[in-house]
């Protein structure tokens, strides 16, 4: 008996909607990096990029569990001497809520460049209306 490699020319790929609203961020982050690599497909290979598109609505009534609001914080360097930049999610979650889930989702991905083809298939939207009903995508409960 022979094993069957799954190619990337024979891929089909589904479109699901995440609904973040009363949800741990964290969790519905792990959720949409499981789709996005295709951890849920009998066919998964690590190797392959065999992974489907994936729709985060209500991004801004995503919970933050404990303490984590006030005390969590991103950082990002400009590249020059002392350019540290640091915010705390309370602000960026206040702002940028869609940032806040991407950056979630981008530290559940792999660093490679099957990660970074991955993340372009998510689309993360602040409230509960999208722009991609023409691919008719199906509700993901996890």
């Amino acid at each position: 008996m022979s094993t069957t490699m799954p190619n990337p020319q024979n891929m089909t790929r589904k479109w699901y909607i995440i609904d973040a609203a009363n949800r741990p961020l964290g969790r519905t982050a792990a959720a949409a990096a499981n789709l996005l690599r295709g951890k849920h497909k009998p066919i998964f290979a690590p190797h392959v990029d065999c992974g489907d598109h994936v729709i985060i609505i209500n991004a801004e009534k995503a919970v933050l569990t404990g303490n984590k609001l006030t005390q969590k914080t991103y950082y990002h360097h400009s590249g020059w001497v002392g350019g540290l930049k640091e915010t705390r999610y309370d602000k960026l979650m206040a702002e940028k809520p869609e940032k806040a889930m991407m950056l979630a989702v981008k530290g559940m991905l792999p660093d490679n460049t099957l990660g970074r083809n991955a993340l372009t298939r998510c689309r993360v939207f602040r409230g509960n209306q999208h722009t991609h009903a023409a691919q008719t995508p199906e509700v993901y409960e996890f």
